[in-house]
């Protein structure tokens, strides 16, 4: 469990990750959609375009990669679970993350920054040497974000239905 104390203005926010148990994975699926419901909004993407998009995510298909193995992670605030990530691997060495999601309410507090750090220390812990990532090319703040973690822009491919372009990102890890 990582644990970090944050001062924003007055307020100490306490987070804290955690493995995803099986009684979280419906909760995290609403944690999902409602952390992607905005990045939809902002890009255009509806069910149509983009029905795989995070904010369209069923709970039966969390719960799916949840059985088939997938390693969950929840972003705490005190006991309140306010973000998520997924991490997968098909080979030990190269890593993925998956659905990576902080509710907006508690954005730019350093918690995707915990979730990230996390992640990248269960996959290096587990004999990973790479971990990248795929984000909407169009969200530069994102891509910034992600840039400062130390991930490194590897290629872009645009999907006929999707109303913006795939960026492919990696780090060593």
């Amino acid at each position: 469990m990582a644990v970090q104390a944050i001062r924003k203005g007055e307020k100490i926010t306490m987070f804290n990750v955690n493995e995803i148990t099986e009684n979280d994975v419906v909760k995290s699926a609403d944690i999902i959609r409602r952390s992607y419901k905005t990045v939809a909004e902002e890009f255009g993407i509806t069910e149509e375009n983009t029905p795989t998009h995070g904010s369209f995510l069923k709970d039966e298909k969390l719960i799916t990669e949840f059985e088939g193995g997938k390693k969950m992670f929840g972003l705490y605030e005190w006991e309140k679970q306010v973000g998520f990530v997924a991490l997968e691997t098909k080979d030990g060495e190269n890593y993925q993350i998956e659905k990576l999601a902080v509710l907006p309410d508690y954005r730019h507090r350093r918690g995707g920054r915990e979730l990230m750090k996390y992640a990248e220390n269960q996959a290096r812990d587990a004999g990973g040497k790479l971990i990248s990532i795929g984000i909407i090319y169009e969200n530069k703040r994102l891509m910034e974000w992600y840039k400062n973690l130390g991930y490194k822009e590897t290629g872009t491919k645009i999907f006929p239905n999707f109303p913006f372009t795939v960026c492919y990102m990696k780090k060593e890890i």
